[in-house]
């Protein structure tokens, strides 16, 4: 197969006139420009195109393309639905810098953060080839006298996803690749902030040799959203975003039978023991709580001191967070890179100044180097937070951390159920038993053992609990491939 070149879109000033086009049934078309909003560049504030708003009838044809491709797609033998996962990971790879460029380009965030992001999203195509294996059945002969009974596993139909901006490239490959793979069609809607890499998958998704409508790309804002969730055709939901957004999705998708796994919001605790190597705990908590600006769900943004070693935690954590080399993330010397929108910018400095006016002790301020263009803020640090401090309960999704102190690991426990989240804790120790209990008893789904960022690998699921997680299957691993398919029961006599 030759291969496949992309051109992202890097060139701003060249760009602002364009409305970006949505992907319906192997077709590129371009909406009207009547209320298409601006995508910036996070690093410049500049405008890299204008995203169409508002495409409820897109929505309607691109679920009409889906539902026409889908029986020929059920149809097609498992086998052969993977080769074209396979020709589009080669495709991934081949345009692998491309793709991080561009998501570092519309996201803002490094260039190491967007290659990991790419190769983690290419993990789950991955695991999607695999579906042969995975969507085997299984069998009891003579479960009764001269009776045999099987189960297979079925594609549901037309199912759809709405991605979250901070992850442009792997949410959507959290999705339709699995999706696919197991036989459905699907219908993508990226963030209006991040847009264009979703563009950029589907552009090489049409060169796999898949039917035309198995993969549309819609944009747009809430009103797309809308035509998504009460499309009677849509058999099942995902989403990836902020938690009450995701339990509006789940409310609104469930009413109406589609089943639905919508991923929310999260306030990660990380424990660090007295015991823990500091070296590989500082540089972990900085990775966590200022990698992509803090704008992820698996950020760590509120570590707890345990015992005594919390004078020295932050110092040393003021230390190394004040080094950090802000700017645009196509530069490779770069630690940090922007916000992803001036509301974004906006909505962390009031936390920061909720967190003063409550009582918190700032010892690192961000907003004393506030002097480029674009969305910048430098990391901030509070120390002495309360639990019931606004800043410790809810979701900040900014490099801002809190520091809680704790007497011991029992407390430390406490602080970190006690959040109405539970996507991911971590605890830094060298006590096997510490570990252990630490692993038994907090209240999350993914657990890091001197990890910073806890997150599963494509062939485990995204467990969120609590607050975190709206449904029943999560995303990814075999939970993933059984969202995406229906259980059928077989019981014959011959």
């Amino acid at each position: 197969m030759s291969q496949s070149r992309l051109t992202p879109v890097l060139h701003p000033q060249e760009q602002t006139a364009n409305v970006l086009p949505v992907f319906i049934g192997g077709q590129w078309r371009t909406p009207s420009a009547e209320g298409a909003e601006p995508v910036y560049d996070p690093a410049t504030g500049e405008v890299l195109c204008r995203v169409p708003m508002e495409q409820g009838s897109y929505v309607h044809e691109a679920v009409q393309a889906a539902a026409q491709a889908f029986p020929a797609w059920r149809d097609t033998p498992v086998t052969d639905r993977v080769q074209c996962l396979f020709r589009f990971k080669q495709l991934l790879e081949e345009n692998f810098e491309t793709l991080a460029r561009q998501l570092t380009v519309e996201n803002g965030k490094i260039l190491e953060e967007a290659r990991t992001e790419v190769r983690r999203g290419i993990e789950v195509v991955d695991f999607a080839c695999g579906m042969p294996t995975l969507m085997m059945g299984e069998t009891v002969e003579q479960i009764a006298h001269g009776v045999d009974s099987h189960s297979v596993r079925t594609p549901l139909g037309v199912v759809a996803g709405i991605c979250p901006f901070n992850f442009p490239v792997m949410i959507p490959l959290w999705m339709f690749p699995v999706a696919v793979a197991a036989g459905n069609t699907f219908v993508l809607k990226p963030s209006e902030r991040t847009p264009l890499s979703a563009n950029l998958l589907a552009q090489l998704f049409s060169e796999v040799g898949a039917p035309a409508g198995v993969l549309n790309v819609v944009h747009g804002g809430r009103g797309t959203v809308d035509a998504l969730l009460h499309n009677p055709e849509i058999r099942a939901i995902s989403f990836v975003g902020s938690g009450p957004v995701a339990k509006y999705v789940y409310e609104q998708a469930a009413a109406t039978g589609k089943r639905v796994q919508a991923l929310a919001g999260a306030k990660n605790h990380l424990l660090v023991m007295p015991d823990a190597d500091l070296d590989l705990t500082v540089n972990a908590i900085l990775r966590s709580a200022f990698g992509s600006a803090g704008q992820r769900c698996l950020a760590g943004s509120v570590a707890v001191a345990v015992g005594d070693i919390g004078d020295q935690l932050v110092e040393r954590l003021c230390h190394s967070a004040a080094g950090l080399r802000l700017g645009s993330g196509l530069q490779e010397e770069v630690a940090m890179g922007p916000l992803v929108r001036s509301d974004a910018l906006n909505r962390v400095l009031g936390y920061i100044e909720k967190g003063l006016r409550e009582g918190a002790r700032l010892v690192l301020d961000g907003r004393e180097h506030r002097t480029r263009n674009g969305f910048f803020l430098h990391p901030s640090i509070f120390d002495h937070v309360q639990p019931d401090m606004t800043i410790a309960k809810e979701e900040i999704f900014g490099p801002v951390l809190s520091i809680i102190r704790a007497h011991d690991l029992e407390e430390g426990l406490a602080v970190a159920n006690a959040s109405r989240f539970g996507n991911a804790a971590s605890i830094f120790t060298t006590s096997g038993a510490a570990a252990r209990r630490f692993r038994n008893r907090v209240n999350a789904g993914m657990i890091g053992i001197n990890i910073g960022v806890a997150a599963p690998m494509a062939f485990f699921p995204f467990a969120g609990w609590k607050g975190s997680f709206f449904g029943d299957l999560h995303a990814t691993g075999k939970d993933g491939m059984r969202f995406y398919t229906e259980t059928r029961v077989v019981i014959e006599r011959w």
